[in-house]
């Protein structure tokens, strides 16, 4: 579904062009979804610093199952955030490594957890997290 076939006024379709993530039927949401997920972060972090094979993000990834690890990557190479590439070897050979958005994205993702990383004396009062 693209923006243009969203029922919006017209008044407030140019508002509309880029996305707009509180819109219920926009997109974006799904995008959003994809890259704030617990494993999708995670995924656009390691792949920030360098190619990994898919037994390597797992191994870097910890917590994550192979299941979740393979529908967040499906998920982000669909969004043009990661790229597979899968080399015609015994035994076969698959590196995941991040496009140009994709390292666009990760930079803002980094900034993020960098900065919840560097405030965690001071998010939840209660010293309670999670």
């Amino acid at each position: 579904m693209s923006i243009k076939s969203l029922d919006i006024p017209a008044e407030q379709a140019a508002v509309y062009d880029k996305g707009h993530v509180l819109v219920a039927e926009c997109p974006s949401r799904a995008v959003l979804q994809h890259v704030t997920s617990r494993w999708g972060l995670l995924v656009l972090l390691v792949l920030q610093k360098r190619t990994h094979r898919f037994s390597e993000l797992r191994r870097s990834i910890g917590g994550v199952s192979e299941k979740m690890l393979a529908q967040s990557l499906q998920a982000l190479e669909n969004d043009g955030f990661v790229l597979r590439h899968s080399y015609d070897e015994v035994p076969p050979r698959v590196d995941y490594t991040l496009t140009a958005t994709g390292v666009e994205v990760a930079q803002h993702l980094a900034a993020l957890t960098d900065w919840i990383e560097g405030n965690m004396s001071r998010i939840g009062q209660s010293g309670e997290v999670g």
